[in-house]
């Protein structure tokens, strides 16, 4: 056979996989997305999906085996993810399962499709594996992105706000209520909660840097509860934060 003729041959072979191992990927992102919908619908008080039965199901066999280092670190990638309040750790390990069954299934499908050795398998179920994993990683980055984005804007409306008068609270609850849709706006809310049942401000603004784990939120908030405690303006300090 001419070299270029098989040449050809095995990159359209790999093509093809990498085509059909996308597809299979992009599947497979939809059905976490959906169980995801089909969990929220169910706090909203509406049916629950049978994939989410199936995979809340898995989850709660999963808890008798978990270790767990798998549950503390799968839990906080959760709360920064901003799906604590969907999912839990054993639920993410059954997506992993069903993952790897799915994984399995397509790489003994793809290696009898090209006639290669049945172990290339074991790469289907890598992935499988460890999709759930990304998938999680992703929404963190998108996560702290919008929020990264989000904080010029609630950072000057929380300045001029307290420059106009108003104390730490009555400044935060204007920015919970002008400001734009989205995850910031739902951790500062939670802030504004905390602080009305009785926490202070330093024990509310620790609790937030340590669900979001983002940098950029944890400079400013370090620097609102340092001038707390050494009696600084909170007007001078919040312009600073502002201007950088």
């Amino acid at each position: 056979m001419d070299p270029l003729t098989t040449i050809l041959m095995v990159l359209t072979a790999m093509l093809t996989v990498a085509a059909v191992a996308l597809f299979s990927m992009s599947l497979y992102a939809n059905m976490l997305e959906q169980f995801v919908v089909e969990v929220q619908e169910e706090s909203a008080g509406g049916v629950q999906g049978a994939g989410a039965v199936a995979v809340r199901k898995l989850g709660t066999i999963n808890r008798r085996f978990m270790w767990p280092g798998y549950e503390s670190g799968m839990g906080r990638k959760l709360i920064k993810a901003g799906e604590s309040s969907n999912w839990k750790a054993e639920d993410i390990m059954a997506f992993q399962e069903i993952g790897f069954v799915v994984g399995v299934l397509f790489g003994l499908l793809v290696a009898n499709f090209f006639n290669v050795n049945l172990l290339w398998s074991l790469v289907g179920a890598l992935i499988g594996i460890f999709y759930p994993i990304i998938w999680i990683n992703d929404k963190v980055t998108k996560r702290h992105l919008a929020i990264s984005r989000a904080l010029p804007f609630n950072l000057d409306l929380l300045t001029l706000s307290v420059e106009a008068g108003l104390d730490f609270t009555a400044a935060l609850a204007k920015v919970v209520e002008k400001g734009k849709h989205g995850p910031l706006r739902e951790e500062l809310n939670l802030v504004l909660k905390q602080l009305k049942m009785g926490k202070t401000r330093e024990e509310a603004l620790k609790t937030m840097i340590a669900r979001v784990d983002l940098p950029a939120l944890s400079q400013f908030v370090t620097a609102l509860i340092q001038a707390d405690k050494m009696g600084t303006s909170l007007g001078k300090v919040l312009r600073i934060q502002s201007t950088q």
